[in-house]
C-alpha cells in the first residue's frame, strides 16, 4: 500500500513563465485548499493510508476556472464555492463517488497544450 492512498493537488495559480496567460486566481485556490484541508482533517481523511492534500503551482486548467485533481483516479474538478467544496469532500474524498457535475473533461487537458 502507499503512504497516501489518494493525493489532491489544489491549483493556486502560480506562474513562473510571465509569456502564459493566468487565470487571475486571485486567492480562490489558497482559500480552497485552506477549506478542503481544514474540513478533510475535522472529518479524519488525512494522514497515512488515507489522503494527502497539497497546493500546486499552476495545473495548465486556466480557461476553465479554479481546479483541482485527485489522484490515483486523475479526477479533474472545478467548484465555485465552499458548497462545492464540501459536495467533493463528502461524496469523492470521503465515499469514493466522483460529484459528476464538477468534473472538468479529461480530454481538455490533453489539448490545452495543442495549438
Amino acid at each position: 500500500m502507499a503512504y497516501f492512498q489518494r493525493h489532491v493537488f489544489v491549483c493556486c495559480n502560480q506562474r513562473n513563465d510571465p509569456s502564459r496567460q493566468s487565470c487571475g486566481d486571485d486567492e480562490v485556490g489558497a482559500g480552497a485548499l485552506d477549506y478542503i484541508k481544514g474540513h478533510a482533517k475535522k472529518q479524519g481523511l488525512i494522514g497515512p493510508g488515507k489522503l494527502r492534500v497539497s497546493q500546486s503551482g499552476c495545473l495548465g486548467r486556466c480557461d476553465e476556472g479554479p481546479c483541482l485533481v485527485i489522484y490515483p483516479e486523475g479526477r479533474w474538478y472545478t467548484y465555485v464555492d465552499d458548497a462545492d467544496l464540501q459536495e467533493i469532500l463528502d461524496e469523492d474524498l470521503a465515499k469514493g463517488r466522483p460529484v459528476e457535475r464538477l468534473l472538468l473533461d479529461p480530454l481538455e487537458e490533453e489539448n490545452s497544450d495543442v495549438g
